[in-house]
Parts: C-alpha cells; structure tokens; sequence
C-alpha cells in the first residue's frame, strides 16, 4: 500500500500519526495525544496545510507556514506542543518523526541545497522584538549546564523560536542535536560572531540536558489524552484530518 502513496501523503501520515504504528514511539504517543486535544489537533492541522499545502508543486508558503508554525507554540497546550517537539527517542524511525514534526523541507531547510550565512539569520532575528528576546533566553548561564530550574525556560525560548528567521530543528536521526539551517563558511570577518551564534544550538548544554531530561518530566496529561483517545471511534478520528488535507495536494 505505502507504494501507492504519493511522498507528500506518506509525510502527512507520518506528521499526524497513525494508532496502529505506535509501538512504543513516544513520538507517535505524542502525535496521538494532541490528535485527541481539540485545540492542539486544530492548530497542528492549520501548519501542516500552510506548510505542505504547494509542496507537491515544488514551493512553500514559507512566510505562511512559519506563522502558522509560531501560532501552534504560542497558543497549543504547552505540555502537548512539547511533547511533540522533544519527544524522547532511541530508534531512528522516532528520531525521523521527531525532525518532521514541522516540516522542515518548508519551514526549517528552505528551497536551496546549501545552507544559508547563518549571519542573515541572526541579523533577522534581531530585528524582530520576540526572536531577540527569545534567543537571549536560550542563551546558557552556565558552561556547565541549565543554572536551577533554566531547563523548562529554555525549552520555551528553544519552542518559541520554531518559526522565526532561525528556526532551529534536530540535524539527524542519531542524536537530539539541534541547530538552525545555516553555516559559517562565508561569514568573513564576523566568524567568530557566527559560530558563537551556532555554538547558542550546537554547544548549549543547558538546552541538552533539557532536552535529553524531557524524558523524566513526561507530562501526565499526555496519558489522559492518550486513555480517551483510545477508543471505537478513534481510527475514523485519526484518518479524518489526512483526508480533509489530500485535496491541499
């Protein structure tokens, strides 16, 4: 079956989730817990068709997207969206759901094949009030770590900066490494002002450890959304938004 699926169909299915494919995958549990919340489900199913809507024809409503994208962080349940977006994983089909959770061939990667100055990026972000702020709150305290409770606050900014001018996402299957879509090669003299830029995703151990001890602080709700979710009708439920969204395609 999964060869009569076109690759836009087969990357909404693997978005939206699907109950049967669980087995474990936090990523999915989290997929299905938001499924099963009104206001998370309606919010995420507002991206997907901003972000995959003309992906089939080879473009992205970047700016769109990027909007809907910063919508579904600012007002979703937070427990919800963060599970979503930090979800544990220790297989790579979980860490391949957890880089896709917003698309990144539309809001993170962007049209080229090579990155981006990361200083065009940064530069955007300090033009606008909330990037600003938010990236300053990812900044570490502390070379060793998150400095008291920094973790969860951390894990807000890193949130809030998904659909932002740097919008960072997870740069393999083999690890929980982040960093925005960009490099340092033609920074010329601010160099070194771009890789502490980078070094901000790429050499944050308070984000790290927030991250990789997201496992430990689960949010309850996830089991009481997953425990209604679990239920006769829940198959028509799951497939009801892939089908209102195949005609975006």
């Amino acid at each position: 079956m999964a060869h009569c699926l076109g690759p836009v169909l087969l990357l909404l299915l693997l978005i939206l989730g699907s109950a049967s494919s669980a087995g474990g995958n936090r990523c999915v549990d989290a997929a299905e817990a938001c499924s099963a919340n009104a206001l998370c489900q309606r919010l995420r199913t507002k991206y997907v068709a901003q972000c995959l809507g003309q992906v089939a024809h080879g473009s992205c409503p970047r700016s769109r997207c990027h909007r809907a994208l910063r919508r579904f962080f600012s007002l979703g349940p937070q427990a919800l969206t963060h599970a979503l977006l930090f979800c544990p994983c220790t297989s790579p089909a979980c860490s391949e759901r957890r880089r896709q959770t917003f698309v990144p061939a539309c809001a993170f990667s962007g049209p080229g094949h090579e990155p981006p100055s990361c200083l065009a990026a940064l530069d955007a972000c300090e033009k606008s009030l909330v990037c600003r702020c938010l990236l300053r709150v990812s900044t570490p305290s502390s070379q060793d770590g998150c400095l008291r409770d920094q973790g969860p606050h951390c894990l807000r900014a890193y949130a809030g900066l998904v659909g932002t001018a740097i919008t960072p996402n997870y740069v393999d299957n083999a690890s929980a490494r982040v960093a925005p879509w960009c490099d340092c090669r033609a920074s010329g003299n601010r160099h070194e002002e771009c890789e502490a830029f980078r070094g901000l995703f790429t050499r944050n151990r308070c984000l790290d450890g927030a991250i990789q001890s997201f496992d430990s602080q689960w949010p309850s709700i996830l089991q009481d959304q997953l425990d209604s979710h679990h239920n006769p009708g829940h198959s028509l439920q799951s497939i009801l938004p892939v089908l209102a969204l195949q005609s975006l395609l």
